[in-house]
């Protein structure tokens, strides 16, 4: 059980008092200070009140119906804008009316309590009492739901992060198959990011893809090493098996809930797609996922550029050559644009180095020139 509120938690409470009349005022400041609240707000002047609610932020408020320039119902209907959506903030009617219509009128028009003057003492402090510790209880269950909801959200971020750690992990286990490195898959990631982020993708969807592509050789992990490690040309059997890689790995990623993973199933399946329909499967132009085509660029030139059993490592300028050459048939013209784009500003080299990358761009092991990516 909720423990109740506490005499002092009351007494913090912050109390608006409105009433045309200063003796009224006077003698309500009275009664509160002997009751033992001190936080308290007066005006006689009705058109006041609005800015003194905005700027005390009370707990309760003792308003007056009867007075000049705005009555109590107009001060409740200016007051409904400025109390937030689901807050709640009680209003108690004091007032010398005692005609039924108008006490059902002004609980009707939002207010919580109605007192007709000259009244009780003992059951007007009771009365503020009820009210204040509604409001303060109320105040505490919506604090619990703030704390709950931060936990929440700590627990999905905490969530995601596991998700991206595993992925990352798994990117890592397929890229060691054919990357001495191991960084193969990360360098991908990041460049597929850079080329997204030119395409002016949103920063949710680049950074999705930032954590989605270096998945797209996981089904590599299912390709025998003679075959994978071969340092000469496939034959078409071998080629015919290299292939199904990207089954293999979309059937690994397939299946989950996440949009991560759905991004990385079908980056995956589609990176070795041609724009001119001469891939893997045949898909062509628009009907290849833009994933698959931004992924196809980074992936290829991030091959081109560092050494592996069966080919040297090309410098930047052939790999910028031959990802140009492939504009219009291999690779989709607007990503290729993307990827000069990335090139020509610089922010390809202002990547750190990875500092046990086995170098590239034809540079020798460790050489300050290769290009290396890293997060």
């Amino acid at each position: 059980m909720h423990r109740g509120i506490s005499q002092q938690e009351l007494r913090e409470g912050r109390i608006l008092i409105v009433d045309d009349e200063d003796a009224n005022l006077r003698a309500l400041g009275k009664l509160l200070r002997r009751g033992g609240y001190s936080r308290m707000a007066f005006t006689s002047d009705p058109r006041t009140a609005l800015d003194i609610f905005s700027r005390f932020e009370p707990d309760l408020v003792l308003l007056d119906l009867h007075m000049p320039f705005m009555d109590g119902f107009q001060v409740m209907r200016a007051l409904q804008p400025r109390i937030p959506p689901g807050e709640y903030v009680p209003i108690l009617i004091l007032t010398a009316d005692r005609d039924p219509e108008t006490r059902e009128r002004a609980l009707s028009a939002g207010a919580k309590d109605f007192v007709a003057k000259p009244f009780e003492l003992n059951e007007v402090m009771l009365r503020i009492k009820n009210l204040l510790e509604t409001r303060m209880l109320y105040k505490r269950l919506q604090n619990q739901n703030e704390a709950l909801e931060e936990k929440v959200r700590e627990r999905t971020r905490e969530l995601e992060e596991t998700q991206s750690e595993i992925l990352r992990r798994l990117a890592l286990a397929a890229d060691y198959r054919d990357d001495v490195t191991g960084h193969h898959a990360e360098r991908v990631g990041i460049l597929s990011a850079l080329i997204a982020q030119e395409l002016g993708l949103s920063n949710e969807v680049v950074q999705l893809i930032r954590w989605a592509a270096p998945l797209h050789d996981v089904g590599k992990i299912g390709i025998p090493d003679a075959i994978l490690m071969k340092a000469g040309p496939l034959t078409p059997v071998e080629f015919e098996v290299m292939k199904s890689h990207t089954q293999i790995g979309a059937r690994i990623l397939s299946g989950g809930r996440f949009p991560l993973l759905e991004l990385a199933r079908e980056i995956a399946l589609t990176h070795h797609e041609w724009w001119d329909g001469n891939g893997y499967a045949g898909l062509s132009g628009e009907s290849i996922p833009l994933v698959g085509r931004i992924v196809a660029v980074a992936d290829t030139f991030d091959c081109i550029t560092h050494e592996r059993p069966y080919k040297r490592a090309c410098t930047l300028e052939e790999a910028v050559h031959e990802i140009e050459a492939g504009r219009g048939t291999q690779f989709d013209p607007r990503v290729v644009d993307a990827f000069m784009a990335v090139v020509d500003s610089g922010r390809i080299w202002e990547l750190r180095l990875l500092e046990d990358d086995e170098g590239g761009l034809g540079s020798s092991r460790g050489a300050q020139t290769s290009l290396a990516f890293t997060a």
